[in-house]
């Protein structure tokens, strides 16, 4: 199953997602979060990983994440 990695910042409300795809896709987004988390700048950041068939039912389902500006994976 797809897996979502989403980096979103509670002050300014900042995003960014970075898809994983395949069968483990779910497990890689998983490993990612939790590497990110042990080295994470600043505790504004909240770091989340989910499981969907899609990144539109993620947007659907936890639209708070999305509803400000969205970084490019460039800036990460």
């Amino acid at each position: 199953m797809p897996g979502y990695l989403i980096e979103y910042n509670r002050v300014s409300r900042d995003w960014r997602v970075t898809s994983f795809t395949g069968p483990e896709g779910h497990r890689e987004a998983l490993v990612r979060r939790l590497e990110i988390e042990q080295t994470r700048s600043s505790e504004d950041w909240e770091i989340v990983s989910l499981n969907s068939d899609s990144l539109e039912t993620v947007k659907k389902t936890h639209a708070r994440y999305f509803e400000g500006r969205e970084l490019d994976l460039a800036s990460a």
